[in-house]
């Protein structure tokens, strides 16, 4: 009896990971051929510079150019890595509306041999890879034309890693939570994913403290595991310019750590518990073939 159970747990496994490589080879062939590879590498590169020139510009202004500050480099830096929030959330998410909206392959999907969260996941692993590249653009920029303080050799590496997988497991809990809702919705909200992240843009942390928040808002943001994650991404790059932000300035590495982790395993938890029953209830009402554009 625990042979055959053992067994079965292999079996899952097996398919999951199969569905999730799967699922990451494909969303790169969907967001990677839609042009020539120069045309696609032009844009990877203008798009991330474009954004963050609005926040250079509208940070010279107020400060009146005050670009050595320390200050600049902790908003820079979190306005860099938010980049990914909305690159993975959406990309996970936007995988219902992209299989059954578009393709109309959902359903098929559903009766494969597929574990569906594993492939939701998968699918944002191009997002991801292109969210890379927006990063690096955005801080590399920083650091040639706009006197971002950054010296590599003296970033906290190892902990710069594991904040950064973390925080990529979190915002994939995220974006399935968000894939469950979007199997109710009609495509009408294909827009759930970037609605989401730049909501979260404001209770976050990313570019100024939660001190400036009303005080019946600030909750939310302390609730939220990405303001944990980009403090310690912050943190681990420009540690010496921690104090210019006060809001977690008295709490430790370690504690931040164990905030984030605690923060993602209840996110994981609901995030399986609100797909599984999106799922249950896309079934019961046929949504899984449901086509709702024009």
């Amino acid at each position: 009896m625990q042979f055959s159970w053992w067994k079965e747990r292999e079996r899952s496994l097996r398919t999951s990971i199969r569905s999730f490589l799967t699922a990451a080879w494909l969303g790169w062939q969907i967001e990677s051929n839609w042009t020539d590879p120069f045309l696609f590498a032009v844009y990877s590169i203008i798009k991330p510079v474009a954004g963050a020139a609005i926040l250079v510009v509208m940070y010279g202004i107020i400060t009146q150019g005050a670009f050595d500050s320390p200050l600049f480099a902790y908003i820079y830096l979190g306005n860099a890595f938010y980049i990914y929030v909305g690159s993975v959330m959406t990309g996970v998410s936007w995988a219902v509306i992209d299989d059954r909206e578009h393709y109309k392959t959902l359903k098929y999907i559903y009766v494969a041999p597929i574990h569906a969260p594993s492939y939701m996941v998968g699918r944002g692993v191009a997002r991801f890879l292109t969210g890379t590249i927006a990063v690096l653009v955005t801080i590399t920029a920083g650091v040639l034309f706009l006197n971002l303080q950054l010296d590599l050799a003296a970033v906290n590496w190892p902990m710069f890693l594991t904040a950064l997988a973390l925080g990529v497991v979190m915002l994939a809990n995220l974006g399935l939570l968000l894939a469950g809702v979007t199997l109710m919705i009609a495509h009408h909200v294909w827009f759930i994913g970037d609605a989401v992240a730049g909501a979260l843009y404001l209770f976050s942390g990313a570019i100024f403290p939660l001190e400036v928040l009303p005080n019946w808002l600030r909750p939310i943001g302390f609730a939220m595991p990405l303001t944990y994650w980009l403090e310690l991404l912050r943190r681990s790059m420009v540690g010496h310019v921690a104090a210019s932000f006060p809001t977690l300035s008295k709490v430790t590495d370690g504690q931040l750590f164990a905030i984030l982790i605690g923060l993602t395993i209840i996110f994981g938890l609901m995030a399986i518990l609100v797909f599984r029953w999106g799922e249950h209830q896309a079934r019961e009402r046929g949504l899984l073939d449901m086509v709702t554009n024009y």
